[in-house]
This record gives C-alpha cells, structure tokens and sequence, in this order.
C-alpha cells in the first residue's frame, strides 16, 4: 500500500511539472509570433497577404482594379462630374484615407524576418521584399498627400509620441522610399517562386522606374528642386535600363497581353494577377462586351493617334478627316484598332452596350468567351497584366529626356532605339521608328513639329508623352501623368473642348437616337457627352494635385499636443 501511494505522489507530482511546464508554451490552437515566424514558408505566406492590396489588376467581383475605370478624371474619358474631381471632403477619413496600417505591417514583417531560423540570403530576399512593399504604400501616399510622417519601425499604439508624429517633408520620405528599393534590388532574388506570380528583383525594377519616374517629375515642376528630379530620374533611368538590358522581355501582340485567360510564358509580362473560375473573378471585361454601356473616349484621345505614317494627324497627308467613322479610323496608329472599337460606332438608343462618346472600348474583350458565362457581370477570368514591359520601355524613354533636360547625359538616338522604337517595332503595330532631328523628331526623314504642341513642353518630350498615353491608353496612368506633369488644366472642358467631344454623327444616319444625346451642330456634329454647364471641368484651383488631410486626423493629433498641417487650399 506504501508503495502504491508514493507511486501516486510521483505521477501527481509530474502531471503539475508538466501542466507548469505547459502553461509557460505558446497555445497550439492560434498563432502568435513564437509559433508562426519559425520557417521560410511562413514567412512567404504572410508576403501574400500584401499582393490583393498593391497588385489589384483589374479587381475582384465588381470592384475596379485600376484599369479602364478611374480615368473618367482626365482627357481621355469624357467629361464627368466634377464633383469627383479629387475633391473629397476634407472630413473623409475612410479605410483608404490617411492610413497607415499597410506601413506597420510592413514594419512588422521587416522585423519578424530577422528572428526566423533561416539562412542570411533568405533572410535579406524577405527583408527586400518587405522594404519593397513599404516603398510602394509610401510612394502611394506621398502621391496621394505630399509630405507624410515616416515610420521605419512598428509603432506600439501606447506610444502617442510615435504615433501622433507630424509630417516629414516629401523629399526626405521619397529618399527613404528610394532607399528601400535599392536595398530590395540588392538582394531579392531574381527568380523565386512562380515567375509572373511572385516578387522578384525584375518585379522590383520594374516599379522602382514606375515610383521615381513620378517623383522626379513632381520635384521637377512642382518644387522646382532639379537637383532631387535628377537623383530620382537617374534611379528610374537605371531602374528600367538593368531590365532592358537582361534580355528577359520582349514584346509580342498587344491585344493578347489584355485579353489572355492565362498569362503565364507571355513575353512581355513581369507581373500579373490570375484569375480562376469560381475562385477568383472581375468584370472589367463585362464593360467591354455586349451588356454594357460604358463612358466614352474623347476626341482629345483620339486625336493623339498618329497617323500610320508616323505623323500627327494635324500634317499627315494620310489622315482622312473625323465626319465618318470610315475616315478617323483609316491609315492611324493600330495600336487605335486594338484599343477601340473600328467597325461600328456604338449610339446611345441604338444599342445597349453604346458608349457615351459612341466610341467604344475592346482592349479588355476577349473575343474566344464573350458569349460565354465568363464573359459577362462580375464571373470574367481573363488574366490581369499587373506592370509589363511596355510600361518600363515608355519610363525609360521619359527619364532619359528629363535627366537631358536638367543637364545630364544628352538623350541620344541609341535612347529612342531602345525604347520608343522597339514598341513601334511590335509584331502587329509597326510603326516607323523615330529618329532625333534637333530638338525634335523626324519619320521616314521627315522632321515635324505637332500644330497642337503646348508651347510650353519641348518636342520631344511632347512626342514621348504622347507615345505613353497611346501605348498605356486606359491602363490607369493618365491622371498621375497629368499631376505629375502639371498639366491638369489639359482637363478643362472649356479651355479643351475636344475632351467632352465624341464621334460625329447625324440625327438623319441615327433615327432613333436618344433625344439626351446632344450634338455639338444641332442635327449633327460632335457628340456632347456632357452638355450641361453642372458637368463640366473647370480647372481653377491647384490644390487638387494634392488630397486634404482629413480634419479629424488633424483634431485627433491636436488633442495629442501635435499641430498636423493642412494641404495647401485646403
């Protein structure tokens, strides 16, 4: 009997050990730092987490991503509201608005990286992706902002003195953006997961000549500060130059790189966002099918087209006038056929799917399944090109002009043949390359000068400009470009007519013309898409480059003894 309750004593004895021993582990049934941040596998689950938020492609269900729509602000939509105009209400302060969650989760990952048991080249691939996305919402927001406070380590929500920081000048943040991609281009690695799928050190190029290009620009012609532009042209000079000369993108057909229900192997993409069949889908394409009617490209974009000649349409010979659609569709840039619609116009009351201009877009319709289940609402599954080659090639082009402009290295014939002319060069576009004749360019040896140049941007840098607003048309560049250029009183319907101009058309050729459809001579001219005075763009106030801070982020801070400063205007 003694030894049967010793032997009791001892199991009780270690059944406590054990339960206090048990008591100090992490719990097994949630996730904390100790039980997650333990293999490389972990560690590039949670990098997904950032992808749906940077890399949205065309969306997801009804949500847009960043292609076709959202441009309906500049000149190559139609006139809109211009309630929308980047004027929210300095009272906003919605999840998209000064937020700076996506930072600390950047921070966070920067700091867990270095505690997980893996080797140092991991280590560092982990630390540059998670900088890289750091750079990218900081970029975001100095776009979106101006000067922002900066953060570089995670920020306990008890510490009101980091947390109510005021805002750094812009200039210091965009170095540390740029910092930050120096650092990912150093050591993420050139290939790591599924190319096309994964950040890589192309991926990070990539943007890094998207991010500096703008910033360059923006020091350039809103500060005035060349010394800065400079610095940042030249990072998105080499940025887009390490990819062209890896030898790793080519281009192909142009449609196709839009259209593709599967991406994968396509020469030009560096990046780009699956979309699968009951899992993941947008409508995007929705827009560009049968269903859907759709706000209407201006004559101002349009117009931008050259002629297949390579010349402006205001001096080619070849151009035929716009008072049929037989004459402003013959001899342009195919890149225009691509794009838009040739065949047909499309009429508001003559058929559902009209667009507002009554030119419509197909650069998002893929021909194979627009009658299928997939082609219509929000069930779309065609591939999303996230950042591709063209991009990279048009950003080349612009920074190496700018950094000419600012006294650096002159830009050269070798620079138009290593950019421009390789797009013209596209299977399926080509178009004449260009070559430099002055201070401007020539075609076929012909030198030439755009009638309907603004004075005030150099030929060349005109001619650059326009080829990216052809080469990305309705991609979602167009607005930034005009921030960043500022040049958005090229927005104005009244000082712009052409912008709220659409197809010429006569009453008598459409009998059953919507009577809201106005036309710019009565019984025929120029469809008016907005016709009332409420809708048009009147550009009178610069302080729409920049968004306001949010009024109950600035009571919120004064509360906490810090003084947030507004935005200019605001």
């Amino acid at each position: 009997m003694k030894y049967k309750i010793f032997a009791y004593i001892l199991i009780v004895t270690a059944m406590v050990a054990c339960q206090d021993d048990f008591l100090e582990r992490p719990p097994l049934d949630r996730l904390t730092d100790e039980t997650y941040w333990t293999t490389e596998e972990n560690v590039r689950t949670f990098a997904w987490g950032f992808y749906p938020e940077f890399f949205s492609g065309y969306g997801s269900g009804f949500t847009w991503g960043r292609y076709f729509t959202g441009q309906s602000l500049n000149d190559d939509f139609s006139a809109s509201n211009p309630a929308q105009f980047r004027l929210q209400p300095v009272t906003a302060a919605g999840t998209n608005y000064w937020r700076f969650s996506w930072i600390r989760k950047a921070n966070l990952f920067i700091n867990r990286i270095q505690t997980v048991p893996m080797s140092e080249e991991a280590i560092n691939h982990w630390t540059g992706v998670a900088r890289f996305f750091r750079a990218l919402e900081y970029a975001n927001m100095v776009n979106q902002f101006g000067d922002v406070p900066w953060f570089e380590e995670e920020v306990s929500d008890q510490d009101p003195s980091q947390l109510f920081r005021p805002r750094d000048p812009r200039t210091f943040v965009m170095d540390r953006v740029l910092e930050d991609f120096q650092f990912a281009v150093a050591n993420v690695r050139t290939q790591d997961g599924t190319a096309g799928l994964t950040v890589n050190k192309d991926v990070v190029l990539a943007f890094m000549s998207q991010v500096m290009l703008f910033e360059g620009s923006w020091q350039k012609y809103h500060d005035g500060n060349n010394t800065k532009a400079s610095e940042y042209f030249e990072a998105a000079k080499w940025a887009a130059d390490q990819l062209i000369n890896s030898g790793r993108y080519t281009l192909g057909n142009y449609r196709e790189v839009f259209t593709s229900i599967n991406l994968a192997g396509n020469p030009e993409v560096i990046l780009y966002r699956h979309y699968e069949a009951g899992m993941l889908t947008h409508s995007l394409m929705s827009y560009n099918n049968t269903g859907e009617a759709q706000t209407g490209v201006s004559k101002n974009a349009i117009d931008a087209y050259l002629a297949d000649d390579g010349l402006p349409i205001g001096i080619s010979s070849k151009y035929q006038g716009d008072r049929t659609r037989e004459q402003m569709m013959a001899n342009r840039d195919p890149r225009l056929y691509e794009t838009f619609v040739s065949y047909e116009y499309r009429i508001n009351g003559i058929v559902p799917n009209y667009s507002t201009t009554g030119i419509a877009t197909h650069k998002y319709l893929n021909e194979e399944i627009r009658n299928s289940v997939e082609g219509f609402s929000n069930l779309n599954i065609t591939d999303a090109p996230v950042i591709r080659y063209g991009e990279v090639l048009m950003n080349y082009a612009e920074a190496a002009a700018e950094l000419s402009s600012l006294g650096g290295t002159a830009f050269s014939q070798a620079d138009l043949d290593k950019s421009i002319n390789v797009l013209r060069a596209r299977p399926g576009i080509n178009m004449p390359p260009v070559s430099l004749a002055g201070n401007g360019f020539a075609v076929n040896g012909i030198a030439y000068t755009d009638p309907n140049q603004d004075q005030s941007v150099p030929p060349v840098l005109w001619e650059i400009r326009r080829e990216r607003r052809i080469e990305l048309m309705m991609e979602g560049f167009r607005l930034d470009d005009l921030r960043r250029w500022k040049k958005l009183e090229y927005t104005d319907t009244q000082a712009n007519p052409s912008i709220n101009r659409g197809a010429w058309i006569t009453r008598a050729a459409y009998p059953l013309l919507q009577s809201s459809v106005v036309l710019s001579e009565g019984s025929e001219g120029y469809i008016i898409p907005a016709s009332v005075a409420a809708s048009q763009r009147i550009f009178n106030n610069p302080r729409v480059y920049l968004d306001p801070v949010p009024i109950d982020q600035i009571a919120l801070y004064r509360e906490n003894g810090v003084e947030l400063e507004q935005n200019p205007g605001w």
